[in-house]
């Protein structure tokens, strides 16, 4: 059955020329979002694995929008790309166009939503390979639990420092590379200008009784003194993890506390995510975001089931 057949069986073909609510709203399962200044005009919103797509999609993209939408094509906070201007009848070709060329429409619902990824795998600052690990997430977990019903939306963000430009901590869950180090104290010469402490952002490092010191409360991992030092104190450490979870922005909002463990492997992220995901489909009540869920049932009990413990 294809994507106009399918219109037909589930209803949402129009009748009398006009559209009902609960069209729209399946539309809408769909990716389809009406543009409110029109009755019958979509916005179509395409997935995109972690924000990236190949010169190959966006041509069909733009083609598409040009021969089913407005011609016009719109970024979204999510970094999935949006198709606009796209009449009701329209929709059903335009999905099998884009399906032609290896692209779908989605992005809504009460789900695992597209992940977020910014270009940590490329930008200076990046401390893990944030594109590697949010296509592995995207795979995982928006295409694996695609059809898993959760209480609300679950929205994840993979960013690779402490920056946080893609807003890890305001994500349902959230994942910031860290940079782990175990400074060599021998090593260290008590410098009068410490190059490590003029590196570090965060005023985390200071000299005392001849010595480097890093204050745990202050440093954030994120790398600036790596190799600062020239005698080589600061010159072991290790691609690390930290997780989020129970952000979220909108009307209410939420920063996202981090567990107590620092990950040092993909597959431990990858764990712990699909571990929270599983949480909240099964003890999370509908209608409530999982920062809701984790306020309800303690951050403690979480963080134990998170880490299986």
């Amino acid at each position: 059955m294809d994507v106009k057949d399918a219109f037909e069986a589930l209803g949402l073909t129009p009748k009398d020329g006009k559209l009902t609510s609960e069209q729209i709203m399946k539309v809408k399962g769909l990716g389809c979002l009406r543009d409110k200044r029109y009755e019958d005009v979509f916005n179509v919103r395409v997935i995109t694995r972690n924000g990236k797509i190949t010169a190959a999609e966006h041509r069909a993209i733009a083609e598409a929008s040009e021969r089913f939408g407005s011609a016009e094509v719109a970024m979204t906070s999510r970094l999935t790309v949006e198709i606009q201007g796209v009449p009701y009848d329209k929709i059903p070709s335009l999905i099998l166009f884009l399906k032609e060329h290896g692209l779908e429409t989605g992005g809504t619902g009460a789900k695992v939503r597209p992940v977020v990824s910014c270009k940590g795998t490329t930008c200076q600052f990046g401390l893990i390979d944030t594109y590697g690990l949010s296509l592995k997430v995207h795979e995982r977990f928006y295409e694996g639990y695609h059809g898993t019903a959760l209480p609300h939306k679950f929205k994840i963000a993979v960013g690779g420092c402490p920056n946080n430009c893609v807003k890890p901590d305001l994500n349902d869950l959230g994942v910031i590379g860290q940079r782990i180090f175990k400074p060599d104290a021998d090593k260290c010469r008590g410098c009068g200008k410490c190059a490590v402490v003029t590196a570090c952002p965060m005023k985390a490092a200071s000299v005392e009784d001849g010595k480097i010191r890093i204050d745990a409360a202050l440093c954030n991992n994120c790398g600036r003194c790596y190799q600062k030092c020239p005698f080589g104190a600061f010159e072991t450490a290790s691609e690390g993890y930290k997780v989020c979870i129970g952000g979220r922005w909108g009307k209410k909002t939420a920063m996202g506390r981090p567990l107590s463990r620092l990950f040092t492997s993909e597959d431990e992220v990858l764990t712990v995510i699909e571990r929270a995901i599983v949480l909240f489909r099964d003890e999370g009540i509908k209608g409530e975001r999982f920062a809701d869920t984790i306020a309800r049932l303690g951050f403690d009990y979480v963080e134990k089931k998170l880490l299986g413990e």
